[in-house]
């Protein structure tokens, strides 16, 4: 299972070409649209794209007047209304409207920089989070961080909150746009539910870190291409360095290893932190923990049972189960544990 290419990654390879490009970004939308405001589409001279603006109902329209941008070398805020049968068509209850600010990527005033460009693009490999300040008049973009205007405590709530949105501290108009590193799993065990949980989570476009000191469990084999850590978890915990877009899953079984890691994620700002076994399992490892120090309001963190209750039972089930639990408390999704 591969996700989506980035259209951010893909439109620096078509500059590396030599091909002029244009940058779609969503800047307003109808109550049930299916892109985020935020959401890229690149597309170049030739009419190839990427991303997507819309779920297939405006796009065809916003390739035409992005090569007019590419010819005219001017930015332009584009708006659809969207009829309910378009709507249908796409899989929308009813139909809206929808904005779109269109850009060159090119050295001019009002475009996307392509140095610009490949910083917010770095981020996905893993650099510190940037907010870019798209102005919807034609102004000059350039990072939040250097705006004169907008207001710092605004600018670090969109990053904190990933998701963009027009400012508030500034009387122009000017979306902020956050990119940031890929949310995390940090897997401790490397057993057999692991394997299908590593493709689930990259599938949903989350990194992968396996922490397990055994070599015969987590191996290249076993694991291609996945990070490991070959560290017992309070040091494999360390090493992972957990951050509030990080989730920690403890499947070992065995408390020599996921109380360990478990009192280590509870003492982080991990976003989720879950462990697998049944409510008596679970009764037990509170109580270890508690002997351990830590306290109740810590240890009712732990998402235990582990995963939305689907009824799955194969080990293919049950990491679905948990990458669906990991993705709700995320993205602030209703949750019900599994049994």
């Amino acid at each position: 299972m591969t996700s989506a290419p980035d259209p951010l990654r893909q439109a620096l390879e078509w500059l590396d070409e030599g091909r002029a490009v244009a940058l779609a970004t969503v800047v307003d939308t109808w109550g049930s649209a299916p892109r985020r405001p935020g959401s890229h589409m690149v597309i170049d001279d030739r009419g190839r794209f990427a991303g997507s603006v819309s779920g297939g109902c405006v796009e065809v329209a916003v390739i035409d007047e992005a090569r007019s941008v590419l010819e005219n070398g001017r930015p332009t805020v584009l708006t659809y209304g969207v009829a309910d049968a378009d709507a249908w068509a796409v899989g929308l209850a009813c139909g809206g409207s929808i904005r779109v600010l269109v850009v060159p990527v090119a050295e001019a005033p009002g475009a996307m920089a392509p140095e610009l460009l490949r910083r917010v693009a770095a981020v996905r490999a893993g650099h510190a989070g940037e907010v870019l300040a798209l102005p919807l008049d034609g102004a000059e973009i350039a990072l939040a961080s250097s705006h004169p205007d907008l207001d710092p405590g605004e600018v670090e709530a969109v990053c904190r909150a990933g998701e963009g949105r027009r400012a508030e501290s500034v009387t122009r108009p000017v979306f902020l746009r956050p990119y940031l590193a890929p949310p995390r799993v940090v897997i401790v065990g490397a057993v057999h539910i692991a394997q299908p949980l590593v493709e689930f989570a990259r599938t949903a476009g989350f990194g992968v870190v396996l922490v397990d000191p055994r070599s015969d469990f987590a191996n290249e084999g076993r694991f291609p291409g996945v990070r490991r850590v070959d560290l017992w978890p309070e040091e494999g915990l360390v090493e992972a360095a957990l951050d509030p877009r990080t989730a920690v899953v403890a499947l070992t079984h065995d408390p020599k290893l996921d109380d360990p890691a478990l009192r280590a994620a509870l003492a982080s700002p991990a976003f989720y932190v879950g462990a697998l076994g049944s409510r008596r399992t679970h009764a037990r490892r509170r109580e270890r923990l508690r002997e351990a120090g830590v306290s109740d309001e810590r240890i009712d963190r732990i998402h235990a049972p582990i995963g939305l209750d689907l009824g799955g039972r194969s080990p293919e089930e049950i990491a679905l189960a948990i990458m669906a639990e990991i993705v709700a408390v995320l993205r602030g999704g209703g949750a019900r544990n599994g049994a």
